[in-house]
């Protein structure tokens, strides 16, 4: 029988061993092809990372370049902008300059203007040469009748009770800005008419002393016309 044939028994084992070899050479080969493709794909993977870190390192310079650009371009206008704000505060300083300058102007001509105003409405002052009773005479247009209660005809009195009496010394209380009880009157005569009279008074210390003129206006009441400020009392009055 064939089985039993010693030939047939060794070409079946030589058989068998071939396949195995093959086999064993197959593994062999995918076993090396492995490594290959492991390998290759490392030495591949390292290269894509070298060109990712330059692609990185050339983005980062990019940036960094940007960066520095935009700073510059930022610190221009920054520059710029001082500039323009320098000389627009130089500008707004000249303005400034210029506003006061005018204000100034202005204010001169507004006080001109007042001291045209006080002599034309005000008081008049004048200053005589070389008087020793008189220091100043002031005549005030605004000065207005200090109102009567007597009424027909006006009769000057100078008896030191009397309606019209009082209302004199109303009149000279009125012209040099005291009040009544703050002055000392020294005398009330006549003025030279009828209708004129002549106060000399003093605050109670005696540190101001006035001669006032009085004129007498019908149904409104003294009016004071003129003062004379003086230097002394000791005068015949």
């Amino acid at each position: 029988m064939k089985g039993n044939d010693p030939r047939y028994s060794r070409v079946n084992r030589k058989k068998m061993r071939n396949k195995s070899n093959q086999l064993l050479n197959i593994m062999i080969g995918l076993v090396v092809m492995l490594i290959i493709i492991v390998g290759a794909s490392i030495i591949i993977g390292n290269n894509d990372d070298g060109k990712e870190s330059a692609l990185k390192e050339e983005v980062l310079d990019d940036a960094g370049s940007s960066t520095d650009e935009t700073q510059d371009e930022e610190d221009d206008s920054n520059s710029e902008s001082e500039d323009e704000n320098g000389s627009g505060e130089e500008e707004s300083e000249g303005e400034g300059q210029s506003s006061t300058e005018s204000e100034d102007v202005s204010g001169s001509d507004s006080s001109d203007g007042d001291a045209k105003d006080e002599e034309e409405s005000g008081n008049v002052t004048i200053v005589p040469d070389n008087d020793e009773i008189i220091k100043e005479t002031v005549i005030n247009p605004g000065w207005q009748p200090v109102g009567t209660a007597q009424t027909g005809v006006h009769e000057s009195k100078y008896d030191g009770e009397s309606v019209d009496w009082n209302e004199k010394k109303k009149a000279i209380s009125y012209a040099v800005g005291h009040s009544e009880e703050e002055l000392i009157f020294w005398k009330i005569k006549n003025g030279g008419g009828p209708q004129k009279s002549i106060g000399i008074a003093s605050t109670r210390d005696k540190s101001e002393k006035y001669r006032v003129y009085l004129e007498w206006v019908d149904e409104k009441g003294w009016k004071p016309v003129q003062m004379d400020i003086l230097n002394t009392l000791d005068f015949e009055y």
